[in-house]
Order: structure tokens, then C-alpha cells, then sequence
């Protein structure tokens, strides 16, 4: 495994990990940015610069991106098996415990270091952090070291105020203070070049930041997807403007040049996807190849986000990183500057998994047990009552109790003409984790229903053709794309019905006649509001289809949807099981 350490191998660091843990690594640090709007808090203190040498200046870069606030582990990464380069092995990963020590270890290797992400660091968390308007997470990547993030889509989620609450500090405006103290803000800088106050026409947060390292300065440009308007609540990015990424690069690059700055890097909350392992670029594709070509020769390297993938690319002569998602990898990038020329000769990049086989991060694991504690009796909340157990267990067709109340909740959350419009609901079966079972008083908890759906995901709507309906059923599948390894059925809300054979050959096993919303057949020429969650909306589990949605309005969390749901299905009586008659098979199995 990349950079394995053992708990020996840790203690026997010592003081070197201590000089090295909390705050910013060696260089200088000076804010630059004349448009923004808000103050940004005091840098950190750093040491003094050393004078400028001959010798070659090394920089390590450790990049994260699409932390969605995910303190604890739970998840893993595919990484080749080490006895068998033919096999794979999944890696029990990620933690802001285990983050933290990888971090440690990482930037013990060289005193000049920067850690960064590139955005969505809140937002769509789970409930340990989301409870608490993810100031936990703020706290953990104050303590971890964080140095600067580059806006993400989901840092607009709760609006532009809550986002410079987040930045600036105080108490939530409704709720307080709920970890029991004023909570301070964020040491570190959101950084925000392409998001403009349509106002003032200036910049929420800096457009950029510099950092000295051995005399020289280095530039850090940092902004979100020029799109966030199309996947975000309305709501949360009233009065901005987003610009073009490539564009907003270029038109700083000679206002930095007159600073005298030659090495500039790029976090951008913007991706692409590819075919193969962590650090390999394969048939990469998506938005930032094409930002990538369209940025000014003097950009050097560029961290991305968004699609929560893992690549290790050279694009167009630059590097370009991306690190997985939730914690559970960080990109180690190394940068050689020219100390004459001021500019980045040389950049390479390792992605290393955040393993779980090191020692945990002491501060982290009390961050942690603090909003544990707190979380219990929200945990236990009683948020209605279901007639018996609601199960993932499908039946032969790919339709279960559980998918089908679902489905329901996500149709019921957007189908207000101000929420989404929809008429249908898909939900992908792997992100139903766990049965629903009620106590013997038919009640069901909050904590249930995160352990049901833990992956904080959101609501997309998003309009399709009739023809885009099929086509998205066919994919279902296995067989109609190399990517589809396996059938996976969608769970799907009530009102929406077709049937399927699967002795038919894959792109003819839907019967076309059979596909109907409310009795009536799909028309294949019409147009349907349809919500999934943000996962799907993406072309998860190769529906790739659903990429094609236009539209696009974002909505709330799953989870959020299935509770109240719930909620208002039981009022005067427990939600009763449904029916499994929605999804029908023609010839099993």
C-alpha cells in the first residue's frame, strides 16, 4: 500500500510530527485579492521566509476534495492487491482521525507544504456534521491544518450567509450555538474567483491567495463550476453570478505577473471522470480537460473536485489531480520552482489512501466524541410510525417495500411547481442500506433513517424526453454498456409502472407499451420532470442518460425528504407497507 506506516513507525517520528501537526506548513502567506467584498480573517502565523538560493525550491502540495463532512470512516477504496497486481483489494479508508495523521506524516517530509481543497468540504454531510450546520467539520479541518478551499456547488446549499458564517464565525441565526460554544469560523480561506456579487460586481471571498516559499511566491486561484447555478436551490445563489472557469484563470494571470508571481496553481471545483485506478488517467473526460486546454500556458497544475473521482493526469502540459471523495484519499504533489525563473519546473503527484492502519488523530477523535455526545438525543428523535418493517429485500422484478416509500418521499419533497415540478421519482437500490424495522410500537427514529440513507446525497430534478425514459429502464441492465456489471433496478415512486423481460436482448428488454405514468402511456416525444438524487443525476451506475437532463434544479437531502415524509404519512395512522406492483417481470429468471 502507498506509503504505509505502522504505529511504531509513527512514535518513532516524535518531535518531528509535533513541530509539523495543526497549522500551516514553512513559507509566508499574504491574501491578495482587491475585488472581495468581506474581509478575510488573519492568516495563521507562519514562519519567516528562508532568503532566495540557487538550489531547486521543493513544495508538497496535499490536496482533498469533496469532503461532504465526513469526520468518520466508513467507506473504502479499490486499490491493486498487493500480493496479486492481476486482483484488486478494498481498503477500509478515510476519517478525519486517520486523515490527520496521514496529513502529519505526509507534510513531515518537507517543511515547505500547503494543505488545499477543492471544494464541496461542506454540505451533504452526514448527521454528525449536518446537525450541526457542519461546524464540526470547520473545527477538524481548522485543527487538520487546512489551509485554503475553493468554493464547491454544495457550499451554497444553506445560501451566500450562511457560507460567510462559515468563513467569518458566529452563531447560526436560528438555532445558536449548538456545540456549546460561539463557534469561531474557519481559520483557513474559502477562496471564490468566479463567484461575483451581481451587485457590487466584486468577489465574496478571494480570488486567489499567495504563499512565499523560499523567497518565491507561489499563487493559489481557486473557484467552483461556472454551473452551480443549475444544481443548486435558487435560493442559495440569489444575487450571483458564476462565471467561466477558464476565463476567470486568464484575466488574473497578468494582474499576478505584475506581482512578480510566475507559479500559479488552479483549485477548481470541476471534473472529469476516467476508466482507471487511482493514479492513472484513462480515457479521462469531462469539464476540466476542456478548462484545462483553455487555461494561459503559465498555469502549472490544477486540483479538482465535483465528480468524486480519483485521476492523476497530465493534461495539455499540466498536472491535474483529483482525490477521490469523502476523505479517503489525498493527492501528494510535489513541486519543483526555479528560484531564478520564479516558476514551477517539474510537478508530480501520488494519490495515497487515507488507510485506517495508523494511529488516530487524538484532537480529531475529541472533536468527534464531542458532537457524538450531542447527536444521541437527535439521534433517537421519534419521527413517526410505519404499520411493520420496511425491507431493501427486493422481489423477483427489483422492487422492494423500502425502495418503493422511498421513491414516494423524493416525488412528494419536489413536486410543488417551486420545488422541482416532478411527476417521478427514480432512486438507485445501492444507496438503500438497511431495512426500516419499528419498535413494537411501530415508531421509527431520525437515526434509523440516516442509517438507511448515510450518504447525505440531494435532489435533483431535471427534465427528460419520454425517449430518455426508456433508454434510462434499458440501462438498468446488464449488457446494454460495459460499465453495467450487473442489473440494478431502480426504485421507483408510485403512479410510474412498466414491465420487462429479461430473456429479451439487452436495449429491448423494456415492453415499450407497458411504461406508463398515472395509467397513461409515455409519450416518447414529450417532456417529464423526473427527481434522483445527485449520485444518479451524475450518470451513476452508468446511467449515463440522465447526464442528458436539462433544467436542472437541486433540492434538499434524502434524508430530509424521507423524514418528512414519514412524518406526514403517519399522522393519524402508521404509514402502511406498500403494494409491490410498480415494476413487473414478463419471463424470471
Amino acid at each position: 500500500m502507498q506509503l504505509k506506516q505502522s504505529v511504531v513507525a509513527l512514535l518513532a517520528l516524535g518531535s518531528l510530527l509535533s513541530a509539523c501537526g495543526g497549522g500551516n506548513g514553512g513559507g509566508t502567506t499574504t491574501l491578495t485579492n482587491p475585488s472581495m467584498t468581506t474581509p478575510a480573517p488573519s492568516a495563521t502565523p507562519t514562519a519567516t521566509s528562508a532568503p532566495v538560493s540557487s538550489a531547486p525550491i521543493e513544495v508538497k502540495m496535499l490536496a482533498i476534495n469533496d469532503f461532504h463532512g465526513n469526520l468518520k470512516p466508513g467507506g473504502t477504496v479499490t486499490i491493486p492487491d498487493p500480493n496479486d497486481a492481476s486482483k484488486t483489494i478494498k481498503v477500509a479508508a478515510g476519517g478525519s482521525e486517520y486523515m490527520a495523521t496521514w496529513i502529519k506524516l505526509l507534510k513531515a517530509k518537507n517543511p515547505n507544504n500547503i494543505v488545499v481543497s477543492a471544494g464541496d468540504l461542506i454540505g451533504a454531510s452526514p448527521m454528525l456534521s449536518a446537525l450541526f450546520h457542519d461546524e464540526p467539520t470547520i473545527e477538524a479541518m481548522n485543527e487538520l491544518g487546512l489551509e485554503l478551499n475553493a468554493v464547491g456547488n454544495h457550499e451554497f446549499d444553506d445560501g451566500r450567509d450562511e457560507l460567510l458564517r462559515m468563513q467569518n464565525g458566529g452563531c447560526h441565526p436560528s438555532d445558536g450555538c449548538k456545540g456549546g460554544s460561539t463557534f469561531a469560523g474557519a481559520k483557513f480561506k474559502f477562496l471564490a474567483a468566479n463567484v461575483v456579487d451581481t451587485a457590487s460586481k466584486k468577489t465574496i471571498f478571494p480570488a486567489y491567495q499567495v504563499k512565499t516559499f523560499g523567497g518565491v511566491k507561489v499563487a493559489f486561484i481557486g473557484m467552483t463550476l461556472k454551473n452551480t447555478p443549475e444544481i443548486v436551490t435558487p435560493s442559495g445563489v440569489a444575487g450571483l453570478s458564476f462565471k467561466d472557469e477558464a476565463d476567470t484563470v486568464n484575466a488574473l494571470v497578468p494582474e499576478l505577473k505584475q506581482q512578480g508571481i510566475e507559479s500559479i496553481v488552479v483549485l477548481v471545483h470541476e471534473g472529469g471522470t476516467q476508466t482507471g485506478g487511482l493514479n492513472e488517467c484513462k480515457g479521462v473526460s469531462g469539464a476540466i480537460v476542456d478548462i484545462v486546454k483553455r487555461l494561459d500556458p503559465a498555469v502549472d497544475a490544477v486540483v479538482s473536485g465535483h465528480t468524486h473521482q480519483a485521476y492523476n493526469c497530465q493534461i495539455n502540459g499540466k498536472l491535474v489531480t483529483s482525490a477521490n471523495q469523502y476523505g479517503r484519499v489525498i493527492s501528494e504533489i510535489d513541486l519543483t520552482i526555479d528560484p531564478k525563473t520564479r516558476d514551477i519546473v517539474k510537478s508530480t503527484a501520488k494519490n495515497i489512501v487515507v488507510s485506517n492502519d495508523v494511529a488516530k488523530d487524538s484532537i480529531q477523535t475529541g472533536i468527534i466524541n464531542k458532537y457524538d455526545a450531542l447527536v444521541k438525543p437527535l439521534e433517537n428523535r421519534i419521527v413517526g410510525q410505519v404499520a411493520a418493517a420496511l425491507l431493501k429485500q427486493t422481489n423477483g422484478a427489483g422492487e422492494s417495500t423500502l425502495g418503493d416509500v422511498i421513491a414516494d418521499s423524493q416525488l412528494a419533497a419536489t413536486k410543488a411547481a417551486d420545488k422541482g415540478n416532478a411527476t417521478i421519482a427514480f432512486m438507485n437500490p445501492g444507496g438503500v442500506r438497511a431495512d426500516l424495522q419499528p419498535d413494537a410500537s411501530g415508531n421509527v427514529t431520525y437515526g434509523q433513517l440516516f442509517t438507511v440513507q448515510p450518504f447525505g446525497n440531494t435532489l435533483v430534478s431535471m427534465t427528460v424526453t419520454g425517449a430518455d425514459l426508456i433508454e434510462l429502464l434499458e440501462q438498468q441492465f446488464t449488457g446494454y454498456s460495459n460499465n453495467q456489471p450487473f442489473d440494478r433496478i431502480l426504485l421507483v415512486s408510485n403512479g410510474f409502472s412498466y414491465n420487462y423481460d429479461r430473456a429479451k436482448a439487452a436495449g429491448s428488454r423494456v415492453n415499450r407499451a407497458s411504461v406508463k405514468l398515472n395509467g397513461t402511456p409515455i409519450n416518447l416525444v414529450q417532456n417529464y420532470r423526473i427527481t434522483v438524487n445527485n449520485y444518479l443525476a451524475a450518470g451513476g451506475d452508468a446511467f449515463t442518460v440522465l447526464t442528458k437532463g436539462t433544467n436542472i434544479l437541486g433540492g434538499g437531502q434524502d434524508v430530509d425528504a424521507f423524514e418528512a415524509y414519514i412524518k406526514a404519512q403517519s399522522q393519524s395512522a402508521p404509514l402502511p407497507v406498500p403494494v409491490m406492483n410498480r415494476v413487473t417481470l414478463s419471463a424470471p429468471i
